[in-house]
């Protein structure tokens, strides 16, 4: 049990703080106050390089978007500014209602968010919202032409405001978080060639428009994640009530839906490049070579990405097994003649 949550922790790269001061968790008004009078991110739209999340936070995300299923979830994240970082110390889920392809607040939603607020505050809570999170079954960690328009929205009226997107169908798959946090420019900048950064990531073939659309109007920050003293006791009461279903579940089964979708995206780009090459052999218009080479190289790697997890979850259901079976079964004694 404490291997596998070692696992996770060295997996997402979690750091342990000052664990007699736990620093990061530390709220002081008049210097957010502060920070927030002289805003200089207005002067530099790459100001902010940098978000930490603490791991708890992170696995209220993470579960939170699971539970999703299909649909879209959202939520706030709680934190404060240290320099050009986020630091995110909570998050907490949003009663909002959400489709395949995005999710919608409500009214009702805005009013739960300050009453939220306040009650933290109460408390002794002083951590003001710093960011959204909202959640991409399956198709990557982007930003797609409404969260664009959103985070844009958000920005203009409360920034500093970060933007992360969370999928819990990859993070199933590949055993590890797949998350990303984004801020957008303002409209009238226009980045440089190289600020869209160009990391490769599958995109599935309905989504790749909506994805290079928009690319260039905003950045990713880099990610980093950290626990508290608190954080690690909470982690291990988390790990104390999961670790059977942790063991006995196996990707493959509890996310096969996501790897059949998989699939069959990989197939209908495989058949998308061969028409495409046929047709330049016929004489016809098709992809230079270098565009050709390309498109080839991606479906490699996607098909290689797939392959990959497939053969972690086999190799995974191998190990169990061996460790397992037969372990209740009753000691056979060998009987002289």
């Amino acid at each position: 049990m404490e291997i596998s949550q070692k696992a996770w922790e060295l997996e997402n790269a979690v750091k342990l703080v000052d664990p007699h001061r736990d620093a990061l968790y530390s709220y002081d008004k008049a210097e957010q106050d502060a920070i927030g009078k002289e805003r200089p991110w207005k002067n530099d739209p790459h100001y902010f390089k940098n978000v930490r999340i603490s791991a708890v936070a992170l696995l209220k995300m993470v579960m939170h978007a699971r539970s999703g299923g299909f649909l879209e979830i959202m939520g706030l994240m709680q934190g404060k500014i240290a320099g050009d970082t986020f630091i995110v110390t909570d998050a907490f889920r949003l009663p909002v209602e959400g489709t395949e392809t995005r999710v919608n607040a409500s009214a009702e939603a805005d009013e739960y968010v300050v009453q939220y607020l306040s009650a933290c505050r109460d408390n002794g809570r002083m951590e003001n919202a710093v960011g959204w999170y909202h959640s991409h079954p399956g198709y990557g960690c982007w930003l797609s032409g409404i969260d664009v328009a959103t985070q844009m929205l958000q920005q203009s009226h409360v920034d500093p405001f970060l933007a992360v997107v969370i999928d819990p169908d990859r993070t199933i798959s590949a055993g590890k978080v797949e998350i990303g946090a984004f801020r957008t420019f303002p409209q009238d900048y226009k980045p440089a060639a190289s600020s869209t950064g160009d990391e490769y990531q599958t995109i599935p073939l309905n989504k790749i428009e909506d994805f290079g659309a928009h690319a260039s109007q905003y950045y990713s920050l880099e990610v980093s994640h950290y626990k508290s003293s608190l954080d690690s006791y909470l982690l291990e009461l988390l790990w104390n009530k999961y670790w059977v279903s942790t063991i006995s579940q196996s990707p493959l089964f509890t996310n096969r839906e996501y790897s059949s979708k998989q699939m069959l995206d990989l197939s209908q780009k495989i058949q998308k490049a061969q028409k495409a090459i046929e047709a330049q052999s016929r004489g016809g218009p098709g992809p230079r070579a270098t565009a050709k080479d390309s498109t080839l190289d991606k479906i490699v790697r996607d098909s290689n990405k797939i392959a990959g997890e497939e053969m972690t979850g086999l190799l995974a259901g191998e190990v169990k097994a061996k460790l397992f079976n037969g372990v209740s079964a009753p000691s056979v004694q060998a009987q002289g003649p």
